[in-house]
């Protein structure tokens, strides 16, 4: 099945797309289809941003996979819920902080939670827990666990 719109967006960022046999190297995808459903649920405005997001990040453009798309799709609406903001006034400071985070190393983490819970949820849950260090309230810093570790 052809996905005109999804495989323009991936072309208009350089995004090589390779066949589902084969495994993605870096700056290349075969996740039309998900792109597709992001687009048709989020607006094709949402589903380039998503794409610009990993591409033009130097850190992520190995993230181009079904996951990494939908995480990255999700924090963006979270973003835009929580951070209104940023997204709508300084959006170069998002991009600078997912720039910051290492999207390819924890969905590697992530791969251990195969079969037991969503990898995706999973994903956007560790880099939503870095966002909130970035941009949320520093009183939460009191509670947390990981300051006697």
């Amino acid at each position: 099945m052809n996905y005109p719109d999804a495989e323009a967006i991936f072309e208009e960022f350089g995004i090589r797309i390779v066949p589902a046999n084969v495994v993605p190297m870096v700056g290349e995808t075969r996740a039309v289809a998900t792109l597709h459903r992001i687009a048709k649920r989020h607006g094709e405005e949402h589903a380039r941003f998503v794409v610009m997001t990993l591409a033009d990040c130097a850190n992520n453009k190995a993230a181009l996979d079904e996951t990494g798309l939908w995480a990255t799709s999700d924090i963006i609406l979270a973003f835009r819920k929580n951070y209104p903001s940023i997204m709508e006034n300084d959006v170069t400071r998002f991009l600078s902080f997912y720039d910051s985070i290492p999207v390819g190393m924890l969905q590697y983490w992530c791969i251990g939670l195969d079969g037991i819970t969503n990898k995706r949820a999973a994903l956007v849950g560790l880099i939503w827990e870095r966002a909130c260090r970035v941009f949320g309230e520093p009183q939460g810093q009191l509670f947390d666990g990981r300051m006697t570790a």
